[in-house]
């Protein structure tokens, strides 16, 4: 007899699914290696803790988990006599259709009637086989139980392995989580464990819960047994150790493999088992914020780590492993996690502090659900120290040039605290009980309610770690800008941020931010929005970050003024939020805050006269500044007896000297400002690619000679970054980009963003 009147949920095909298909687990790669070197008591491969390799089996099907289907169902009693056997045996006609469902427990059908009016409990089950004996109906699966047998039968071969497979992986995992729920014997216990998980690896069934039921019957008989000893530990984990290699531990098993790295951080397996372990959650971690367990898993990892005789040079050929031996890491995730671990870190050697200074419940309360604020007992660890404010050295001006200010009141723009607010304050003439002016405000550091917070000494240790890892990471090129973009907001607590060890690394990692060439990375450098800090503000004389006199901040400001195209905008910038800095740092002799301060006068950046006699007077106190000024004075004389001529009106920059070239081009964008519209009338750019006439430049002309009217670009090595940036010189007639790397959609751009343009050359462009 046939009995195929059934139909077969979840897949489908006939015997041609049985080709034979091979399956090969991916090879176990190398850990760390030499990574433990200095560490004796940390061989790799020594000891109980050597893992051994599973594969997979090298050819069969696969299936997936099934939790529920459609399928027909027989129930067969045991016969009594010879008359029922005889019946029993040839004469089945009765089968049911049922939508099974496939519980942790049980095989519950949704219609509860006939044959699974009742649940049919795994427990029950005696034996599973595929149904093989003569005469039988095709495609069965056979549960025995006592007192008959239930017939599973499915549309087609698949399907029936598929059932069959997953009913007995419902079984197995079952009978484990009722055996190791209460376990007596460990030794009993350990070789369960290892048997679970060779079940998991070697079944046919292919579905994320295959390994992951495994380690969460494991993590939970960990969270319930805390009192296990070191060594059960080591046994225990290294029995998990191949369920590992391509899944995440889940949470419970997080906190034991935290608690394991705390106690035990010399332990054999935290290199040989985690390594692997930590190595793919930091390659694959989509958010953190939906596992914080696999990040502080990964913190305590790394703390492990530095716990070596080796110390940081473990850690720091661990953040190469990661990065990888080529110049470019493949794994584009690895980067933000490990920024993510250090920024937690760092964040919880202060958490205390801060939720008892803001009144807040902290991580570990709020998990314990202790949120009411009269029963906490804010915990004060860390010492305030505040200290005393410094002694303003005394300050020596020379003569101003001209005439000195009036005795009337100057309006001057003084940075308080450490959040970029201004505060208005009058400054009189000194004497008296007046304001003081704004030099001798300047050489008062502002930085007088800073806190400095001594860390115990475990916090400290933790914020040297990953503070030096940070500075690990800024080493590698191809990581820098996305490293500098992560860090631009600033995500450090302000007490950190005080702190000296911490300040001194992370002042390394600006540093390689401020040295880097390409424009993505330093000017991360500036604040994300008007109205909050960045690093520029932070390590300026004053800010909270600076211990180096303002070095680092004038480096900083020399290398935005060498490739920040607005450099008016950076200038007037300067000039509102960090005029007081910048004086200060010329006073000392600096020559980038010299010229920054030459050319606020030059550009007349500086509207009030008194704020110009102000830094006239801090240029005339050195002798670099002194020199400067004078040479600006030289320029502004030229410039008007230029104007009593009336004005340039055609400008050939020259296509052989370099030199000469860029004079010409600084010496046209000064001259402008103060120059009327009518004397920009003409100006020619014959130069030649070798001259590096490129996109920077051109920007410069489209921010300082709006009104243009004809340029000649031919030849020059600019694109369309640069090209685009003439959209703003709306006078422009005539423009020459013949040999030029201008694309079609932007000359069309041009086209239409530019009115007055009637004499283009676009020859041997795309464009043409």
């Amino acid at each position: 007899m046939d009995f195929n009147s059934g139909s077969g949920g979840g897949g489908g095909g006939g015997n041609e699914l049985h080709n034979n298909q091979f399956y090969q687990c991916e090879e176990n790669k190398p850990l760390l290696g030499e990574m433990s070197e200095g560490n004796n008591n940390t061989k790799l491969g020594a000891g109980p803790c050597k893992r051994s390799l599973h594969h997979c089996s090298s050819s069969g099907m696969r299936y997936k988990l099934l939790h529920e289907g459609d399928i027909q169902v027989c129930v067969v009693k045991h016969p009594r006599t010879f008359l029922s056997k005889i019946l029993t045996s040839k004469f089945l006609r009765r089968w049911e259709p049922h939508h099974l469902t496939l519980t942790d427990s049980s095989l519950t059908s949704a219609t509860p009637t006939g044959y699974m009016e009742t649940s049919l409990s795994y427990s029950s089950i005696e034996d599973l086989q595929l149904l093989s004996w003569d005469n039988a109906p095709k495609y069965c699966v056979q549960l025995s139980f006592p007192g008959g047998t239930v017939l599973l039968q499915a549309a087609n071969s698949y399907l029936r392995d598929q059932w069959f497979h997953s009913l007995q992986w419902k079984k197995k995992i079952y009978k484990y989580r009722k055996v190791l729920n209460n376990p007596s014997r460990w030794d009993v216990v350990l070789k369960e464990i290892r048997a679970l998980v060779d079940m998991a690896l070697t079944s046919p069934l292919q579905d994320e819960s295959i390994h992951q039921a495994p380690l969460h019957i494991i993590s939970t008989l960990l969270a319930e047994n805390s009192n296990l000893s070191p060594q059960d530990h080591e046994n225990i984990i290294v029995a998990i150790a191949p369920l590992l290699e391509n899944n995440h531990p889940p949470p419970d098993l997080c906190e034991f493999f935290c608690k394991h790295c705390r106690e035990r951080p010399r332990s054999m397996v935290v290199i040989e088992v985690f390594t692997p372990v930590v190595q793919r959650i930091l390659k694959h971690n989509m958010d953190f914020g939906k596992c914080p367990r696999l990040r502080l898993f990964t913190q305590e990892y790394i703390l492990a780590l530095n716990e070596l005789n080796a110390g940081m040079e473990v850690v720091k050929k661990f953040v190469h492993s990661m990065h990888g031996p080529t110049g470019q890491c493949p794994h584009p995730r690895v980067l933000p996690n490990l920024v993510a671990v250090c920024l937690a870190a760092i964040y919880s050697c202060y958490e205390e502090f801060i939720n008892s200074r803001d009144n807040s419940p902290s991580l570990k309360e709020i998990r314990n659900g202790c949120q009411q604020q009269n029963d906490r007992k804010p915990p004060m660890p860390l010492r305030l120290l505040r200290p005393e404010p410094p002694t303003p050295p005394p300050t020596t001006l020379l003569p101003l040039s001209t005439n000195p200010a009036p005795p009337h009141e100057i309006l001057v723009e003084l940075e308080r605290n450490n959040n970029s607010a201004n505060t208005k304050r009058k400054a009189g003439p000194s004497g008296g009980d007046s304001e003081p002016n704004l030099i001798d405000c300047l050489l008062v550091s502002p930085a007088v309610n800073t806190l400095s917070i001594q860390l115990p000494a475990q916090a400290d240790r933790v914020l040297g770690c990953f503070a030096l890892i940070l500075k690990m990471l800024s080493d590698y090129d191809d990581w820098r800008p996305a490293l500098a973009s992560l860090l631009q907001p600033i995500p450090f607590p302000k007490e950190a941020l005080a702190h000296a060890k911490f300040t001194k690394e992370l002042k390394y990692v600006i540093q390689r931010f401020a040295e880097d060439p390409r424009q993505e990375v330093h000017s991360c450098l500036l604040s994300v929005r008007s109205g909050k800090d960045g690093w520029f503000q932070l390590y300026s004389p004053g800010g909270v970050a600076c211990d180096d006199d303002g070095e680092l901040f004038a480096s900083m400001v020399h290398i935005l003024m060498g490739s920040c195209y607005k450099t008016k905008k950076f200038l007037l910038s300067l000039a509102e939020n960090k005029l007081g800095p910048c004086m200060l740092l010329a006073l000392r002799g600096n020559q980038t805050m010299v010229e920054i301060l030459c050319l606020m006068l030059e550009y007349n950046i500086i509207e009030n006269k008194d704020t110009q006699l102000q830094i006239i007077s801090t240029l005339e106190s050195t002798q670099v500044g002194l020199r400067m000024y004078e040479q600006l004075c030289d320029r502004q004389r030229e410039l008007k007896e230029l104007q009593r001529k009336g004005g340039p009106t055609r400008l050939t920059l020259p296509s052989k000297s370099t030199v000469r070239l860029r004079r010409c081009v600084q010496g046209l964008l000064r001259a402008h400002e103060n120059w009327s519209d009518r004397c920009v009338i003409h100006c020619v750019c014959c130069v030649s690619p070798c001259l590096q006439f490129g996109d920077a430049g051109l920007r410069l002309l489209s921010e300082h000679l709006a009104c243009l009217q004809v340029l000649n670009l031919c030849e020059t090595p600019v694109t369309d970054a640069g090209l685009l940036a003439l959209s703003s010189m709306k006078s422009l007639c005539s423009l020459n980009m013949n040999s030029t790397k201008l694309t079609a959609d932007t000359y069309e751009d041009l086209k239409a963003k530019l009115p007055n343009l009637k004499d283009v050359d676009v020859r041997y462009t795309e464009a043409w």
